[in-house]
This record gives C-alpha cells, sequence and structure tokens, in this order.
C-alpha cells in the first residue's frame, strides 16, 4: 500500500497527470484518522470542560476544538465519539445535546 491508498494521509492539490487527470499528492499525515487517537483526543478536550447540569457536557464544547482548532474532519470527529461511546467513555444523550463521562471514561484521567 502507498501512501495514495493509506486513509491517514491528508490529500493536497497536486500536477502530477495520470490518466488524463490530475493526481492527488499525499504528504500531511491525518493525527485523527485513526479512531481510538480521535477519541482520546475529544475525551482529553472533554475532561477540560466545566460539567454543567448534571455531569452534563454540551457536544458543541467538545466539537468546536477539534474540528476548528485541531483541524480534525466531521469524520474523525463522528469516528472518534462512536469510539468513545462504543468502549464505554461517554454516555450520549438520545438528542445528541450532550454527553456525561462514564466511569471508565473518568478513570482514564484518574
Amino acid at each position: 500500500m502507498d501512501e495514495g491508498d493509506d486513509p491517514k494521509y491528508a490529500p493536497i492539490g497536486g500536477s502530477e497527470k495520470i490518466g488524463g487527470g490530475a493526481k492527488m499528492k499525499y504528504i500531511a499525515l491525518r493525527p485523527f484518522a485513526d479512531p481510538e487517537a480521535a477519541a482520546r483526543k475529544l475525551m482529553e478536550i472533554a475532561s477540560s470542560i466545566e460539567p454543567v447540569q448534571d455531569g452534563r457536557i454540551h457536544i458543541e464544547l467538545i466539537n468546536w476544538p477539534f474540528l476548528h482548532e485541531l483541524l480534525g474532519t466531521s469524520a474523525e470527529n463522528s469516528a472518534g465519539l462512536k469510539f468513545a461511546i462504543e468502549r464505554g467513555w461517554l454516555w450520549p444523550r438520545e438528542s445528541g445535546t450532550y454527553v456525561k463521562f462514564t466511569q471508565a471514561g473518568a478513570e482514564l484521567f484518574a
């Protein structure tokens, strides 16, 4: 597998031609392409937020830094949240407006 087949690399425009079309150059490694890495970063962000009312952490307070400051993609964000929920680190509200740490999630930062 070369870098072009690996989803961990971010594409940028290139000028090499292959089959009449422009080839993409893959030069930057995506640090959150691995769902576990994304989940751990999301958990780190969540642990830095002061919970409100019954331990609730509003999801936008986690999403914003991940997407806009760390430049993660929405797919990486979704995969990371799904991973954290499946591992039992976060409990999501059915509406998706907030999450709460589970005991297992709290132990990651103990």
